[in-house]
């Protein structure tokens, strides 16, 4: 190796050479290997989503067998070791050459190295561009003639942001393309009177998820249909005066056996669980009801469950109980065998003043007697622990459950509530939701939910329908 040669390094500055400091022969070079997360990254930067790049199942059959580096990927280390090194800071890019002599495959490293060949007046370099992969094979190889810096520039490096990539929606299209070949499930839409409303169910039902039957005031359904210039040919309309006529038209429905779920409208949540938990005529059963968010956040790697957030405020230990198996039927049938459970409160040690704790304990407990059954339960723990492996690490909690949880279980409506919306608005995050241990799955829609989230909530309940129940089967009607 040359004495003026520069090897990578990780230093805690960035420091130029001068056109008077180098001379021919000197050099600069980095090592880096390609991952996916590299490929994705400079395909969302420059737009570019040949296949080739990003479809692994056509790369596999492309030329290469596989998903390969953008070639200008190679390009851009070569623009670092100028940039960063060799000349450094300072320095005017004048013009690139490139040769592509081999693909860079994923998991390939890739020693990028840049020598100066030439010295011209006013200060212009030309340097020798090569890239080598792991086997020594030649992949990239060029020149590049730049304006070298004639002033010393030593900067502090910049720590970069450190990036999540997260496409939107990506969990709920999984979810949707899973009930494809399901058949759909007549719903009973309530009060569907404004355009959010009536679009997403007649999208559920050109999905095939619904066959939606729609129950409210007939002149404002076609009116809110007509605004959001949709069709109702074909669509079954049963006349409702208002709001709540609509929701007890809806239960009514559901107890002459005509529908299997139903779908919350423009109406306010209070007004159609009202009906449904009416003592005589509404759709209560031994089990407990409760709320379910299934969210899609990034960067958690899965679906992430959070309960209850909408029925139960202040559940006692035997509400819980039931909170808790409706979560882990509906997951189920979403195909998480046996989902991890994690009983959440401020603190991950059970404390006597701390009544969330005494809980947890019980339900973990409870799950040991097979009052619980279905899932893996821990608990008492904090947020971060459930859903965090570094942070469970930190604290030495040895759990299947601490770091990889499916369900999180809060401790009341409040905090439940309150971590969900978090998610939505500080996280980014789609949240679909679902009400369980009714007679049938109640879907539950907000009007801030986007259109995939609307299709997901859909997506749930005809999940839970076709592959499993209503999570009451065998459970005999409340008076």
């Amino acid at each position: 190796m040359s004495e003026r040669e520069h090897v990578e390094a990780t230093p805690t500055y960035i420091e130029n050479k001068t056109y008077d400091e180098i001379s021919v022969g000197d050099s600069a070079q980095l090592t880096r290997t390609l991952k996916t997360q590299d490929i994705e990254l400079f395909a969302v930067m420059s737009g570019d989503v040949n296949p080739a790049h990003v479809d692994v199942e056509y790369a596999k059959t492309d030329m290469f067998h596989g998903v390969i580096a953008h070639g200008m990927w190679g390009g851009a280390l070569i623009s670092a070791v100028l940039g960063t090194q060799l000349p450094g800071p300072g320095t005017i890019f004048l013009t690139q050459s490139l040769q592509f002599m081999a693909p860079v495959g994923l998991g390939d490293t890739v020693k990028v190295r840049v020598e100066v060949t030439e010295k011209h007046p006013k200060g212009r370099l030309t340097l020798a561009c090569t890239c080598f992969n792991e086997h020594n094979t030649l992949v990239i190889n060029g020149t590049a003639e730049v304006i070298a810096p004639r002033e010393k520039v030593r900067r502090p490096r910049i720590v970069l942001p450190e990036v999540h990539l997260h496409v939107q929606g990506a969990q709920y299209a999984k979810l949707i393309a899973a009930t494809h070949h399901l058949p759909p499930i007549r719903t009973a839409v309530v009060h569907p009177c404004d355009e959010l409303s009536i679009t997403g169910a007649l999208e559920a039902a050109r999905q095939g998820m619904i066959v939606p039957i729609l129950v409210g005031p007939t002149a404002k359904i076609h009116a809110a249909a007509k605004a959001a210039g949709e069709s109702l040919d074909g669509i079954e309309i049963i006349d409702a005066a208002h709001s709540h006529a609509a929701a007890d038209a809806a239960v009514a429905l559901v107890r002459a056996s005509h529908v299997a779920a139903l779908m919350k409208g423009s109406l306010h949540t209070d007004e159609l669980m009202n009906a449904v938990v009416n003592t005589d005529t509404g759709l209560r059963t031994e089990r407990r009801m409760s709320h379910i968010y299934v969210l899609d956040v990034p960067p958690y790697p899965k679906p992430l469950f959070i309960t209850d957030a909408a029925i139960n405020i202040y559940p006692d230990i035997g509400t819980k109980r039931d909170i808790v198996q409706n979560a882990i039927d509906l997951a189920h049938t979403l195909g998480i065998p046996q989902p991890k459970v994690a009983i959440l409160s401020a603190v991950e040690t059970v404390n006597p003043h701390i009544t969330s704790t005494l809980d947890a304990a019980a339900l973990c407990k409870m799950a040991d007697r097979g009052q619980i059954t279905g899932g893996l339960l821990d608990g008492p723990l904090a947020f971060d622990n459930a859903i965090s492996a570094s942070a469970a690490a930190t604290k030495g909690i040895v759990s299947d459950v601490a770091g990889d949880a499916d369900i999180l279980v809060a401790p009341d409506l409040e905090a439940a509530n309150m971590m969900a919306k978090q998610l939505i608005y500080l996280a980014g995050a789609d949240a679909a939701g679902i009400v369980l241990g009714a007679r049938v799955p109640i879907i539950l829609t907000s009007r801030a939910d986007s259109p995939m989230a609307r299709l997901a909530s859909c997506a749930l309940a005809q999940c839970f329908i076709n592959n499993g129940n209503n999570g009451t089967s065998g459970e005999k009607t409340a008076p």
